[in-house]
């Protein structure tokens, strides 16, 4: 249900005339506002980080979507949830490994209605991951830039890219969760 009142506000937008032009062209991520973020069970909670360096582009085809193309690659060793000594351990190789492996990447292959379907490479694996994602529009900022605005989300299992370390409980259960949920803010700038 929230899904569709995401999509039947984004196309109201377009009817009323925001972001009403319709362009197809190239759009580089703009990281200053874009953000990509996870959430993992932690003991009896969640726990929320994000990485801080990223780059993309986005093949933009408003009029024929499937015609339209992602590539992104993040600096793992950029992850940040807050607790400097759990950003070190995540960059260790008991999780992202980021000496060896420096980079994730995604490079989309087909889009399906409102999913993004794309090889995820994590820690030396490449995986098939499915990505819902939100069109908010477009539209001209201040300074005479087209701008086009997208959310996505997926979820992912940690355990499929290798990144298997874990701590058995004494009462049972595990220290963290393996479903790793992956939330994605973009703002993205088209190039002249």
């Amino acid at each position: 249900m929230r899904r569709w009142i995401r999509q039947w506000v984004s196309f109201a937008c377009v009817i009323v005339g925001w972001g009403a032009t319709l362009f197809a062209g190239t759009y580089e991520i703009d990281p200053a506002h874009s953000s990509v973020g996870f959430k993992i069970g932690h003991l009896v909670s969640t726990v929320r980080g994000e990485f801080n360096r990223f780059q993309g582009t986005i093949e933009f085809d408003q009029q024929k979507i499937e015609n339209s193309s992602v590539t992104a690659v993040i600096d793992a060793s950029s992850i940040d949830t807050h607790i400097e000594d759990r950003d070190n351990h995540l960059r260790s190789a008991d999780f992202f490994d980021v000496q060896k492996f420096p980079e994730i990447t995604f490079t989309s292959k087909r889009i399906e209605g409102d999913k993004v379907i794309g090889e995820l490479t994590m820690h030396g694996v490449t995986k098939e991951v499915a990505l819902s994602y939100t069109f908010h529009g477009t539209l001209k900022d201040p300074w005479g830039k087209e701008r086009a605005g997208f959310s996505g989300e997926t979820a992912i299992d940690r355990k499929d890219f290798g990144i298997t370390y874990n701590k058995v409980l004494d009462q049972g259960g595990l220290l963290i969760g393996n479903e790793v949920k992956v939330e994605i803010e973009i703002e993205a700038i088209l190039k002249e």
